[in-house]
């Protein structure tokens, strides 16, 4: 357990004010989240202000710039790349068995834990952003870099060629459109690439609409994002299945323009207040 609390650190390093921290930690309580979670969230403090914060208050080496360097395989090896997305870990250096590993947030402690018991590892932790961290995830682990996009950006997974022309012409002319042909590819996408909204198809090779929805939420990055079900089954047992799964929504084939841009304005919009409601 660490000596000092964070809001005592970022106080003394006149980040903050007591009376603004203590105005936040009533939020963070209300709400069940971290103090620090809740300052980056509300741009009171930068990503990087709370990593060095944290390795103070847990007396920790802080890192950044290593998505820029190389990795070996068997590095890259002892941790998957759903588990260091779902945890926001990425694996350093392996020396004998001891495994420097760069971690968000020190108090994740239970999936070191099993990290080090399952592989017999000693882990050496680190601290830094989860920007630098999921840069480092997507260019070591897929072969891609992370984007940051400005632009109203949604994602069509559809492995029909002509159903993705219609929708992309359909959207394209208020949206940045970006396409995937499987839900592997489409996972890709999302975790590089964050779009606002995904619009994905039931039945596709590889990953199917269901099992993408279900990889993406359960990273903390990509849980929150919108993502709408098109399917040939049409119904209200069909639509009820895709909500009761945790499809923010649902469109039957075949797609109509006006129903399909009503669904992705509503669900964009959705996107864009969910980080601020707790501001409310």
């Amino acid at each position: 357990m660490p000596e000092r609390k964070l809001g005592e650190i970022l106080v003394e390093k006149n980040l903050l004010c007591q009376v603004t921290l203590d105005r936040v930690i009533k939020i963070a309580t209300k709400l069940g989240k971290r103090t620090g979670a809740v300052l980056e969230e509300m741009g009171l403090i930068t990503e990087d202000e709370l990593a060095q914060a944290l390795a103070l208050q847990y007396n920790l080496r802080p890192l950044s710039g290593f998505a820029k360097a190389g990795f070996p395989p068997e590095v890259l090896a002892v941790l998957p790349a759903e588990v260091a997305l779902g945890h926001m870990l990425f694996p350093l250096k392996l020396d004998g068995n001891r495994l420097a590993l760069a971690m968000a947030d020190p108090t994740n402690t239970k999936i070191v834990e099993n990290i080090a018991a399952n592989k017999g590892l000693i882990i050496v932790p680190y601290i830094s952003t989860k920007s630098e961290i999921k840069r480092a995830i997507c260019k070591h682990y897929f072969g891609l870099d992370s984007v940051d996009s400005t632009k109203k950006t949604v994602l069509i997974v559809e492995d029909e060629k002509t159903t993705l022309g219609i929708m992309k012409d359909m959207l394209s002319k208020h949206y940045l459109v970006i396409t995937a042909a499987d839900g592997i590819e489409a996972y890709k996408e999302v975790i590089t690439r964050k779009p606002h909204v995904v619009l994905t198809d039931e039945e596709m090779p590889k990953l199917n609409g269901f099992g993408l929805l279900s990889a993406l939420r359960a990273v903390p990055e990509t849980k929150q994002i919108p993502i709408i079900l098109i399917s040939g089954a049409a119904g209200d047992n069909a639509e009820a299945q895709a909500f009761g799964k945790g499809f923010f929504d649902f469109i039957s084939k075949p797609v109509k323009e006006i129903t399909l841009l009503t669904r992705v304005k509503r669900a964009y919009e959705f996107s864009e207040k969910h980080n601020y409601l707790f501001l409310r």
